[in-house]
């Protein structure tokens, strides 16, 4: 299935992505773009290093929600995208863009959700939230997105423990590394698999 993985910064799990179809673990999957709603983000970087191709489209100020997602729209139609993967995406998908890619787009949240999930949760504020309540665990959840912020149905978590003096720059590593890379990969494969298989 051509994907296409949506960034705004550094692209970690974007690598991850990259590094897991590499290995050979993703046969049913094509990165065939990777979008970006910033220009400077550095995961564009990896994507041509990679010889994968780009794009970027910006939300204008003042833009409305419909007519930025006809912007994405097109350049998802013009790239045969056919499955999104939101590795680190920090503009919110317009309504017609969720509804168009249904059951198609994917994303990775850094908790377990239900928990220190939905508006405003995302980046350190996730692992300052639960360092600050004091879980035992936590981890990593891919979901399907619907018009619900980190609502959507759940195909895959994975548990990492909390340790004695973490801060949520070393729980945010710790969970990238051992559940994030991990599961991302794994999840945006079986999707695109049973897709294949459905056609």
């Amino acid at each position: 299935m051509k994907t296409a993985v949506l960034v705004s910064g550094g692209g970690t799990n974007l690598q991850a992505i990259i590094d897991a179809k590499a290995r050979g673990e993703m046969p049913n999957t094509e990165i065939a773009l990777v979008l970006s709603s910033n220009k400077s983000a550095y995961a564009l970087e990896r994507a041509k290093t990679n010889g994968i191709p780009t794009a970027v489209v910006h939300r204008r100020r003042e833009e409305d929600a419909p007519s930025y997602g006809e912007r994405l729209l097109k350049c998802l139609k013009e790239n045969s995208i056919e499955l999104i993967a939101l590795a680190g995406f920090l503009t919110i998908l317009p309504p017609n863009v969720v509804s168009a890619y249904d059951h198609r787009i994917l994303n990775i949240h850094p908790s377990l959700i239900p928990a220190f999930s939905g508006k405003g949760y995302y980046g350190l504020r996730v692992h300052e939230e639960a360092l600050k309540r004091g879980v035992k665990i936590s981890g990593a959840t891919v979901h399907f997105v619907n018009e619900i912020p980190d609502g959507g149905e759940i195909i895959a978590q994975k548990a990492v423990e909390v340790l004695e003096g973490d801060t949520p720059e070393i729980l945010q590593r710790r969970i990238m590394e051992q559940a994030e890379w991990v599961i991302f990969p794994r999840a945006i494969e079986q999707v695109a698999e049973g897709s294949t298989r459905n056609q």
